[in-house]
């Protein structure tokens, strides 16, 4: 386990613990959906949204307590995604993070019902005045958050896009641009609301915070390679979810549009300019490089 690593895993300790906090079970049947939340946010995961919001943050000097609630509410949004994404009606997994996926575990309408049910908190977790003491960068987060979450240009719209877009994978119609946008709006989209977030928290300047949007760009492009990687190349027992799916699908991909060799010398190069984009940092943003050849090298 190198350095990176051994950083996330104790920020995903840390970040765990936290999730409790934030959660109540009422005693009457309705608990019963937020057992499924609660179900669906403790179950391994990577936490690298939630970790790129707090050391975003922490580079400005605010600390992981005063990131937690946007971290927070932004894994909760993230979740609610996967819930619906691993639907019948979506991508149909019986598996996410090695763990059965809430509709297996408890049923499709609990799934859809806990999916809204942590799309809402996150929400109501945002609006708190721990959140931030000033209502402006609350509302701002606020904001960005919707947006980068929603149908016009955020992740709902790539989540439409993705399900639609096998029409055009036999025509390879557009192909390259049509993947490009399914990425910037339904993987890239929350990562970079993370590092916006954590400059939002911390006052970044307009170079400062340019910079951190052409990092998560990168990272988030060079993510969805390695993800599509991982589902050619990858072992089950260790990615945790189902693999080969994509192919079966007929889903457009950067490794079906590119090959292996070309898709992987594609996110090298990415990761090195994402590198580049935070030499304003210096050393406070090692961490976020580290991140960055992390996202490339990963087998889950």
């Amino acid at each position: 386990m190198n350095k990176i690593e051994e950083i996330l895993k104790e920020f995903s300790n840390r970040f765990n613990q936290e999730v409790n906090n934030f959660f109540y079970f009422p005693e009457g049947y309705e608990r019963r959906v937020v057992d499924a939340m609660y179900y669906s946010m403790t179950r391994g995961g990577k936490k690298l949204r939630p970790f790129l919001v707090c050391e975003t943050a922490r580079m400005f000097g605010v600390n992981f307590t005063q990131s937690l609630n946007v971290a927070m509410a932004l894994e909760m949004l993230h979740t609610y995604s996967l819930i619906h994404d691993d639907l019948p009606a979506m991508d149909n997994d019986d598996i996410r993070r090695g763990f059965p996926t809430c509709h297996k575990k408890f049923d499709e309408a609990t799934a859809i019902i806990a999916g809204d049910g942590l799309l809402t908190y996150a929400f109501e977790i945002m609006s708190y005045p721990q959140t931030s003491p000033d209502a402006g960068i609350r509302c701002k987060l606020i904001e960005m958050l919707a947006r980068a979450a929603g149908a016009f240009d955020g992740m709902v719209a790539g989540q439409m896009l993705d399900l639609i877009a096998s029409t055009y994978a036999a025509k390879r119609e557009n192909a390259e641009t049509i993947i490009k946008h399914i990425e910037e709006m339904k993987t890239g989209r929350l990562l970079r609301y993370a590092v916006e977030a954590g400059a939002v928290l911390g006052n970044a300047n307009a170079e400062q915070m340019a910079a951190l949007i052409n990092y998560s760009r990168k990272i988030g492009i060079a993510f969805q390679i390695a993800d599509d990687i991982l589902d050619e190349t990858g072992d089950e027992n260790i990615v945790g979810k189902t693999l080969r799916k994509d192919l079966e699908q007929n889903k457009i991909t950067f490794v079906s549009l590119y090959g292996l060799d070309m898709a992987r010398k594609i996110a090298r190069e990415l990761i090195a300019g994402a590198e580049e984009d935070l030499h304003i940092f210096g050393e406070k943003a090692d961490n976020l490089k580290a991140l960055a050849r992390y996202i490339i090298e990963r087998n889950h």
